[in-house]
């Protein structure tokens, strides 16, 4: 008996500090380039993520396409906008409606496969995501920092730290992202204001 309340304080406090150790991060922007099959940047195409409170703010961005998608943490509500050529349109989605967009990220099985590297100065570590789909996507996290909102990339949203690498297969082809900047400076409130006019409104 003594020796099974030992062990359940020492895992109590093991995970307290744990938690101390791990800094959440309210206010950030991080930048990201993205990597066709891991050789060349593809087209200068990029991604930017924004964090404000419970509000982000993701930008995929090439010379062909723009796509921007806000998610609001309190409500559970998702925007996209999407922009080609002189196409742009909007889609407005719920909170059921965005859990479905994401469903095939429910129950992921995540495993961890004790792979170690520096990212932008932050220890990293190695897992593996297997979505519901049998789609597996390598990623590299900070055990130090996390974002105040987690389930704008749904697929990420059970992964204990930052993702600052990833690398997920889209048919025959690899795609890798990977963080080159994070900025902990405050994001102005404006980054979160969605266009009201100018689009068409998507269902």
């Amino acid at each position: 008996m003594y020796k099974k309340f030992s062990y359940i304080i020492v895992t109590f406090f093991s995970a307290i500090c744990l938690n101390a150790q791990q800094r959440v991060v309210a206010e950030c922007t991080i930048n990201y380039t993205i990597i066709l099959d891991s050789s060349q940047p593809s087209n200068n195409t990029t991604k930017t993520v924004y964090i404000k409170g419970n509000d982000s703010r993701i930008d995929i961005v090439s010379p062909s396409f723009s796509q921007t998608t806000f998610y609001d943490k309190n409500s559970g509500n998702a925007v996209v906008l999407r922009e080609f050529g002189n196409n742009k349109v909007i889609t407005k989605l719920s909170k059921s409606q965005w859990i479905e967009k994401n469903k095939k990220y429910l129950k992921s099985n995540i495993s961890y496969n004790g792979d170690t590297k520096i990212i932008l100065g932050y220890e990293c570590k190695g897992a593996s995501v297997l979505t519901n789909d049998s789609n597996v996507i390598n990623v590299f996290y900070a055990t130090s920092i996390i974002t105040s909102v987690k389930e704008f990339e749904y697929q990420f949203k059970d992964i204990p730290g930052l993702v600052l690498e990833y690398e997920i297969e889209e048919g025959k082809q690899k795609i890798k992202y990977l963080a080159t900047k994070i900025n902990l400076s405050p994001v102005s409130s404006s980054k979160f204001d969605v266009p009201t006019v100018g689009y068409r409104m998507l269902n």
